[in-house]
């Protein structure tokens, strides 16, 4: 099989001088699937984000009437971000029809990754298709944040580490702290300004964010995306052609309801629309945290050619 391939920008991991090889082993694999096997980790099933209890308490607010998607003054907690590592098993819809149960289809984010084939409601275009293959059936050799790289995009709501927002209605702001990625944060601007246009748009790992309030949904509209990132842990690409429209509700004190509509007209034929809750942690707050710190498995890895990527320590 062979698929255009659209070229990676230079600085992402893995090294550039990499990036031929994993292209090229993408074209040559294009239309197989992958059988390598990945650890268990902890993805709930469906929707999460309730706690079990028989009702729950209604969505606090501010003082201006806005939805209050953060704490209340005096309370502990965080939101308990859910690690969802294949967002092809979240879609609820594909350029604006519905998907039902897209899980039925996907591999799931345990056992055998099955690329492209397995997951027919994702528009892929040729040369992301073939990409996809040769990400999922080398796991996280080449993740990005396996090196240390901040997830971005919608990733970073779907990475399972506690995050904060913080609102600043005076200045017009609102802020999302994540313990993951070392403390990246994200600033939304509420205060109507378009996003920048031509080379005053710089790219970045989480792109330029302004939000709007729709009745009580946030509604954040993104551009300016870097090519470094995946979409998820199972290697979905982009470029950064990247648009995303995320939709955040709190229908309850204990949930926070997020949506995302991936737009990326260079590796995808349509925009496709995610979703999952996530889950209010009383207790939850924010702890240190240096990837670096532990990352000793890169010593271990190996390019297509059987040569240390990092060489050995």
């Amino acid at each position: 099989m062979t698929a255009p391939v659209r070229k990676r920008m230079s600085g992402a991991p893995p090294p550039a001088a990499l990036a031929a090889s994993i292209l090229a082993a993408a074209l040559a694999i294009g239309g197989t699937s992958a059988q390598a096997q990945i650890a268990p980790q902890t993805d709930p099933s469906g929707l999460t984000g309730q706690d079990g209890t028989a009702a729950s308490e209604p969505a606090p607010r501010l003082a201006n009437g806005t939805p209050n998607l953060g704490r209340v003054p005096g309370e502990k907690g965080a939101w308990a971000v859910p690690y969802i590592t294949n967002m092809a098993a979240r879609v609820i819809s594909v350029d604006g029809s519905p998907v039902a149960a897209p899980e039925a289809t996907v591999s799931g984010s345990r056992g055998p990754r099955s690329g492209s084939a397995s997951e027919p409601h994702i528009p892929f275009l040729p040369w992301s298709a073939a990409l996809y293959d040769y990400n999922s059936a080398n796991e996280s050799k080449y993740d990005p944040e396996g090196y240390c790289m901040p997830p971005g995009g919608p990733r970073m709501m779907a990475t399972p580490y506690p995050m904060e927002i913080i609102q600043l209605p005076e200045q017009e702001r609102i802020i999302m702290i994540f313990e993951g990625a070392t403390h990246i944060w994200r600033e939304i601007y509420m205060d109507g300004r378009p996003h920048p246009e031509g080379d005053a748009l710089n790219p970045t790992f989480l792109g330029h964010s302004v939000g709007r309030w729709e009745g009580d949904t946030l509604v954040v509209d993104v551009v300016g995306f870097n090519e470094t990132t995946w979409i998820d842990f199972f290697g979905h690409p982009h470029t950064d052609a990247l648009h995303l429209v995320e939709r955040f509700s709190r229908p309850d004190k204990n949930t926070l309801r997020y949506e995302a509509t991936i737009d990326d007209p260079e590796a995808y034929a349509a925009p496709w629309t995610v979703a999952w809750d996530i889950p209010w942690s009383p207790d939850g707050e924010l702890l240190e945290y240096i990837c670096q710190e532990n990352n000793l498995y890169l010593y271990h890895l190996t390019d297509d050619f059987g040569q240390p990527i990092f060489g050995n320590r």
